[in-house]
């Protein structure tokens, strides 16, 4: 039964872009449209494309605000969406575990999937730190670079540079540098910031390892994570906790920092078997917050997450 299962799981992908192909052939199609279309894989990449487009076309995003990206089943619309797009923006390296056989298959039919981590200077997993419980060398690059302004300033460029080959009647580029500037002053309010954590305390356990990026740009060290890898689709052993455990006390961390996209249960878990006064602090990774969350925006998220490092840590 499980072999089936699993087997059952991996056609999935190709079941639902043929169906979204029949879809797409029963439907009006584009000519009533306005603008560009483009389809956004994450919450984070529809901030950006939003700010980009503008006016110009529409945007639609596939996760819902909260959804994890590494654990996300495109439906049969949404397939369609992106089969029918002019520009899909995806993050890829590994991020969007669920939808990387769905956007394959796109891009092999003549899909414009635009993937932008892998162009943004990507760090190996693990540069920061040695205590993931993961093996770098086949955990490949890391995904998060979205926590990283200047990456998300470059890759703001690329998007509008990408919508520059597709459409001619708007400047993209003049619109791109508006939000890449935006991003760029995010990141000085952010070292602003962060200057009241002394340099002792600049270390981080975080639920996943997500928070690479920001370790690398603003000089923090990630010693630890919860769940091991880059993905939250992993399980930390018994053994694994207890070794994060010994890393937290040793440490003298002071923070586990958790996400709003997943469970706090391990991070509790951790912090009170640590003991002393170690916090759990919720932060936004994986995605953008509701309305009021103080993260509805890439720039709200990156600010509201460093505003609660601070707190922690200084």
């Amino acid at each position: 039964m499980r072999l089936q299962t699993r087997r059952s799981l991996r056609t999935l992908p190709a079941l639902l872009v043929v169906t979204a192909l029949l879809v797409a052939a029963c439907g009006d199609g584009n000519s009533d449209r306005d603008g560009v279309s483009v389809v956004a894989t994450t919450t984070v990449l529809g901030d950006v494309a939003r700010n980009v487009v503008g006016d110009g076309g529409e945007v639609e995003v596939l996760l819902p605000v909260g959804a994890d990206p590494h654990d996300y089943q495109a439906s049969s619309r949404q397939v369609a969406a992106i089969q029918e797009a002019d520009l899909v923006i995806a993050n890829g390296l590994g991020l969007e575990e669920g939808l990387t056989d769905v956007l394959e298959s796109a891009a092999a039919d003549g899909a414009n999937v635009l993937t932008v981590a892998p162009l943004l200077d990507p760090l190996p997993f693990g540069a920061d730190h040695d205590n993931d419980h993961s093996d770098d060398a086949e955990a490949g690059d890391d995904p998060h670079v979205w926590l990283d302004p200047l990456r998300m300033a470059a890759a703001t460029r690329i998007v509008a540079q990408e919508l520059s080959k597709i459409d001619g009647s708007a400047d993209w580029t003049a619109r791109g540098n508006v939000y890449a500037d935006a991003l760029t002053t995010a990141d000085e309010d952010i070292q602003a910031t962060l200057e009241v954590v002394p340099p002792a305390n600049r270390k981080l356990v975080t639920n996943h390892d997500a928070l690479g990026y920001f370790a690398s740009r603003y000089g923090f060290e990630v010693v630890g994570v919860v769940i091991p890898g880059g993905s939250t689709l992993a399980e930390p052993s018994s053994a694994e906790l207890t070794e994060l455990v010994a890393v937290v006390e040793q440490e003298q961390v002071q923070a586990v920092f958790a996400e709003t996209t997943n469970p706090e249960v391990l991070a509790d878990a951790v912090a009170a078997e640590a003991g002393g006064e170690v916090i759990v602090v919720e932060l936004f990774t994986g995605s953008l917050g509701e309305p009021g969350s103080g993260a509805t925006t890439l720039i709200e998220m990156l600010t509201t997450n460093a505003q609660r490092i601070a707190q922690a840590l200084s």
